[in-house]
């Protein structure tokens, strides 16, 4: 089946069922929680379901229209007609949502991660060129003859700037300007958009950044560097969620640096690592050899691992290392 067909199927499906979820991963982003948002609210324009989406937003993006209507796992229905997973793919879902994933009577997969498995869905929208997942909405919504509004236009530019880093990754295009403009001409006032997902910190985590780049530990004549955060660091400096996010990129700006590594304790003796990298090596091979569950991009990746820190620690320099060689 072609994207175009692919794109097809879904919007049918949509305008049929009762109840649908749109989902990102656990910890949402901007990519994704923009993407589900606007792709709710499209779906609410010419289907008479019931459109939900899981998650919560940190104070990046609570600002965000319709932010507010996010749900947590324990609000969500016993039972959607459709389940659509957005911006990473099944096995990255809450065990809530993955029971409701498996009950659903059609699934589908919009997604631009080449790590991404298509098996296991009814439908699958999957474009690994695509800087962002909300590039590719706006490519739907625009097939499907579906005119945005200054909401939706505000929820694609905030995915695609968090997955281009502000227009600066090299997975930004001719084309994502283009789009850019084309949003902004619709009422994206682009200035505090950027601040608040980009750049803003609270108190704690703006100690917390100082802390981990003043402890960061280099490796391989300094093309790696890694950064900790611990449960206490957490715990004493009050640290809200969203304040991690941009840590690693602060770990990459270094001269030198070829990969970084924020690794982040997340309870139940397990580590949440996000990694990137510069010009020349596959983070998501990396992150995919940690662990199963693990992938991304090429120069962005992700993974959590069921080890605890200091465990972690005695190989993931090596690791690390060997990849830079």
């Amino acid at each position: 089946m072609s994207t175009m067909e692919a794109m097809q199927q879904l919007h049918a499906v949509l305008k049929t069922a009762e109840t649908v979820l749109f989902t990102g991963p656990m910890d949402p982003d901007g990519d994704s929680i923009g993407a589900c948002l606007a792709l709710a609210r499209a779906t609410a324009s010419f289907s008479g379901a019931t459109a939900h989406v899981a998650g919560e937003a940190n104070y990046r993006y609570d600002w965000m229209p319709g932010s507010e209507t996010l749900l947590t796992d324990a609000d969500l229905l016993a039972h959607y007609d459709v389940v659509v997973v957005m911006d990473g793919d099944r096995t990255r879902l809450t065990k809530t949502v993955t029971a409701l994933f498996g009950s659903a009577q059609s699934t589908a997969l919009v997604d631009h991660h080449r790590s991404s498995s298509r098996e296991g869905y009814d439908t699958v929208i999957l474009n690994p060129d695509s800087p962002s997942t909300c590039e590719m909405v706006y490519t739907m919504l625009d097939g499907w003859g579906i005119a945005l509004d200054a909401d939706m236009a505000t929820h694609l530019y905030t995915g695609i700037i968090f997955d281009t880093g502000g227009f600066k990754h090299e997975n930004t295009m001719a084309a994502t300007h283009r789009l850019a403009a084309q949003l902004l001409d619709l009422g994206v006032k682009p200035a505090p958009i950027h601040a608040k997902v980009l750049h803003e910190r609270t108190s704690g985590g703006l100690r917390l950044l100082g802390e981990v780049l003043g402890a960061a530990q280099f490796h391989a004549d300094d093309s790696v560097v890694i950064g900790v955060v611990t449960e206490e660091a957490v715990s004493r400096l009050g640290i809200a969620s969203g304040d991690t996010e941009g840590i690693v990129d602060a770990l990459l700006n270094t001269s030198g640096v070829e990969v970084a590594v924020l690794v982040k304790e997340s309870g139940d003796s397990a580590v949440k690592m996000s990694l990137r990298s510069k010009t020349r090596v596959n983070v998501a091979a990396i992150a995919k050899s940690l662990h199963e569950g693990g992938g991304g991009h090429v120069r962005a990746a992700g993974c959590r691992v069921p080890v605890n820190l200091e465990t972690l620690m005695e190989t993931l320099p090596g690791v690390l290392s060997a990849a830079v060689v």
